[in-house]
């Protein structure tokens, strides 16, 4: 949807980003326990880019995770996937999945987009839906850091309805007890820009960075 953004546009909002100081993970500070638990993806490594097929230039399946490290005591677990550099004053929320049964160590490709395992507990993401976002970045907007954050929680978590971002960030500080972040990037370059030779030339990545 937003690669048909004029690259004008994505360059203008370079500088607007939400932040990762905005992310849940860094939001919700915990007594122990933070990044206690080991997110891993077979298919990118941690700050890597993600592969076209899980985005929406692919087939736009969510990526496989798994992980280890989980707390004894946690009663669930929580997978919240956030856009750190989306130009909103809050990352963009590209999925949500709650009530992960504390025993589970992986979630296979699609499993978020609704589809592949029906029992899973998808909340709202920042579509008001419930299923994945492909990472959609604009234009020359640069690189976009695209934060799979799981919390292990403990008991007593009462859900309303389908949660969304505020309902989860609450139910983390009064109930998380150890978490963890994988992170994958994506960016769609500047095709506006041209070489000595004539011929599109990519933005480096590392411009407009925070």
């Amino acid at each position: 949807m937003l690669e048909k953004l004029p690259d004008l546009v994505g360059a203008a909002l370079r500088g607007q980003r939400a932040g990762l100081d905005q992310t849940a993970f860094v939001r919700v500070r915990l007594p122990v326990g933070q990044g206690a638990i080991q997110v891993t993806s077979l298919a990118f490594a941690d700050h890597a880019p993600l592969p076209p097929r899980f985005t929406a230039d692919g087939e736009g399946h969510s990526p496989p995770l798994q992980w280890s490290g989980v707390p004894a005591n946690a009663a669930s677990l929580l997978l919240l996937v956030e856009d750190a550099d989306s130009p909103t004053p809050h990352p963009l929320v590209h999925a949500i999945a709650y009530d992960i049964p504390p025993q589970e160590v992986y979630l296979p490709e699609g499993a978020l987009n609704g589809e592949e395992d029906a029992s899973l507990q998808l909340g709202r993401n920042s579509y008001l839906r419930t299923a994945w976002i492909p990472p959609d970045p604009p234009p020359a907007h640069g690189v976009h850091r695209y934060a799979f954050q799981l919390f292990a929680l403990g008991p007593g978590v009462a859900w309303s309805g389908t949660p969304g971002r505020e309902a989860v960030l609450q139910a983390l500080e009064q109930h998380a007890i150890a978490s963890g972040c994988l992170i994958g990037t994506y960016e769609r370059h500047d095709t506006s820009v041209r070489d000595d030779a004539g011929a599109t030339a990519p933005v480096r990545s590392d411009l407009g960075a925070p």
